[in-house]
């Protein structure tokens, strides 16, 4: 039986390029990348050097601070290339796809096992990279014990997939992975779906809630603060809710696979749907034949506006998105745009701006700030936003002078720089608050630890 979580304070972006629901397979990617930079806080050991040889599931890389903890190959095929930046630092590691896919067998994992073969099993199978935790957002530490896992089945973000109709068919697999995550916990998994009809809604083993109301209700640091607010000292994990498919499939039948449904959307594309594709493929095998121009003056994001990370025409998926969005550069400068009324942007004010006659309306937005970087203003624009039991302009400037004691006291435990991502949205002083954050979380990382 779920219960129910309404929030209050929030903002839905509604934007032209939603996916339409269907699904079909995207072109073959005949080149893979995997980027240590995502796995945050991560310090990676090579194993697979240039011209190795490697099966879908086999390790690339390991964790230098923990052994066992490996990063595995989306695909079968040879590293062709070790991209490296400053200092030798691994920035990317490129595999060259085998026409057939061959895969590591770990073999069928007996899900009765106890905690500890379960977690040796997802540290050797290369699945623990999909378990995050708070505080700091980075991929969990293996000899910690979470006081509770949570799980988001309702994506919020404007032009996000909708997990409901991503997860569909995949009962056997996400109840395979929470049966076996539930025993890495006391208390408990805590899953949150936007209707009773998720797949996730009728698992076993965990918890649900059903959220409600506008972006970030769909976030997993709402459901958190929600539900089990983290306390100095405490730990929780956090998995996106296809990550467990992967997780589950690996238990069900020892094979890695790395396959992801993604939602192509955006107003430069002419047919946004959901493809099938894998970890690190290529983003031009699917967007394209999609009606985006080559030419254009378009961003590409691997993620959704608000968290996603700007790529190249060239570049590749990163490890935990699960939507491209495609949409105008805003590199165009508006004569005088601050004084006169504007009818195509939205806001949370309304001075000048009249979003807030049609609620329904859905806006085609460009990348364009409509302002520039400033000192902060004090205007309670943050609070209406933003639902989380924290004070989020004091929380940004004690990170900004790296005061520890208060950025502790504030709740920094708890949050992830997404959290904070609706209010640099509104911010009417253009502060980089998901990079302040960030930055605030990796300093209390370094000092505290």
């Amino acid at each position: 039986m779920s219960k129910d979580i309404r929030i209050k304070k929030g903002l839905d972006i509604k934007l032209v390029g939603e996916a339409e629901k269907t699904k079909e397979n995207a072109i073959i990617s005949n080149f893979y990348a995997i980027r240590p930079e995502d796995f945050h806080s991560i310090i990676p050991k090579l194993v697979a050097k240039e011209g190795t040889r490697v099966k879908a599931g086999e390790t690339l890389f390991y964790n230098k601070d923990n052994e066992e903890m490996k990063f595995v190959s989306p695909v079968s095929g040879e590293v062709t290339e070790v991209q490296r930046g400053p200092r030798r630092r691994i920035d990317a590691i490129k595999i060259t796809a085998d026409k057939e896919q061959t895969y590591v067998d770990h073999g069928k994992f007996d899900l009765s096992s106890d905690a500890d073969k379960i977690k040796a099993h997802l540290l050797a199978s290369g699945c623990w990279a999909f378990i995050k935790q708070r505080p700091y957002d980075v991929v969990a530490k293996a000899n910690s014990t979470p006081k509770a896992i949570f799980i988001s089945g309702y994506a919020s973000a404007p032009l996000a997939a909708d997990l409901d109709f991503t997860l569909t068919g995949k009962e056997a697999e996400l109840q395979a992975a929470v049966t076996a995550l539930s025993k890495l916990t006391e208390g408990g998994i805590h899953v949150s779906v936007g209707s009773t009809n998720s797949p996730l809604a009728g698992l076993d083993d965990v918890t649900t809630y059903k959220v409600s109301g506008p972006h970030p209700s769909g976030n997993v640091g709402t459901l958190i603060n929600r539900v089990d607010p983290i306390n100095k000292g405490e730990v929780v994990w956090t998995l996106n809710a296809q990550d467990l498919v992967v997780i589950g499939e690996l238990l069900l039948t020892g094979k890695f696979n790395a396959e992801r449904t993604v939602a192509l959307v955006g107003s430069s594309v002419k047919k946004p749907r959901y493809f099938k594709t894998k970890i690190g493929s290529e983003v031009s095998t699917m967007i394209y034949d999609n009606g985006v121009d080559k030419d254009g003056n378009d961003r590409i994001i691997s993620g959704n506006v608000l968290t996603g990370k700007k790529i190249a025409p060239d570049g590749n998926l990163d490890y935990y998105s699960n939507v491209i969005t495609v949409i105008p550069e805003g590199d165009d400068y508006e004569f005088f745009g601050w004084n006169k009324p504007v009818f195509n942007k939205i806001s949370t004010s309304r001075a000048l701006t009249f979003s807030w006659l049609n609620p329904k309306k859905k806006y085609d937005l460009n990348t364009n700030t409509n302002g520039e970087h400033r000192a902060f203003v004090t205007t309670g624009t943050y609070e209406e936003v933003f639902p989380l039991d924290i004070y989020p302009m004091q929380i940004l400037k004690a990170c900004m002078y790296k005061d520890l004691d208060e950025m502790e006291a504030l709740g920094m435990y708890e949050v992830a720089p997404e959290d904070f991502a609706l209010t640099e949205f509104v911010c009417v002083s253009k502060q980089p608050h998901q990079k302040i954050i960030r930055e605030g979380l990796d300093l209390m990382l370094k000092e505290i630890g």
